[in-house]
């Protein structure tokens, strides 16, 4: 319960936390899913709430996809999460853009290359970014 209070748990991470502090696999199961039948545990609400928090820090959706796959999640449940979080992540992408390069467009392949990376680093598909560069993103 105190880790809950802190903050949504997916059931994988919840469970290597037990683990983690001695409890027996047994009795994390069992209150896991005592947990899980009264709505305190909750793995689309995680996903939900992962989502928002990575996308207001700047991330994108292939690097929020990649995290919470290493969180032990399911890869269509992340899907469903992504699709159904209501962000525009081209806004998302321009936003961060804005943030570390004060909206000046490359002026050269180093330049194009310098920013491409971490915008690709962040999460952002090369599509999305190329978009941007183009000035389309912009638009729609």
């Amino acid at each position: 319960m105190d880790l809950l209070a802190r903050r949504e748990h997916g059931r994988v991470e919840l469970t290597r936390k037990l683990r983690q502090r001695g409890a027996p696999d047994e009795m994390i199961d069992t209150a896991l899913d005592r947990l899980t039948e009264e709505g305190l545990l909750s793995e689309s609400r995680y996903l939900e709430s992962f989502v928002s928090y990575r996308a207001r820090s700047g991330y994108g959706p292939l690097r929020i996809r990649e995290e919470l796959g290493q969180r032990g999640l399911q890869r269509a449940d992340i899907e469903l999460a992504l699709r159904e979080c209501g962000i525009s992540w081209q806004e998302h992408l321009e936003d961060t853009w804005r943030r570390k390069f004060a909206g000046h467009l490359p002026i050269d392949a180093r330049e194009r290359a310098k920013q491409g990376r971490f915008l690709a680093y962040r999460g952002y598909s090369m599509e999305m970014i190329g978009r941007l560069f183009s000035g389309r993103g912009m638009e729609d």
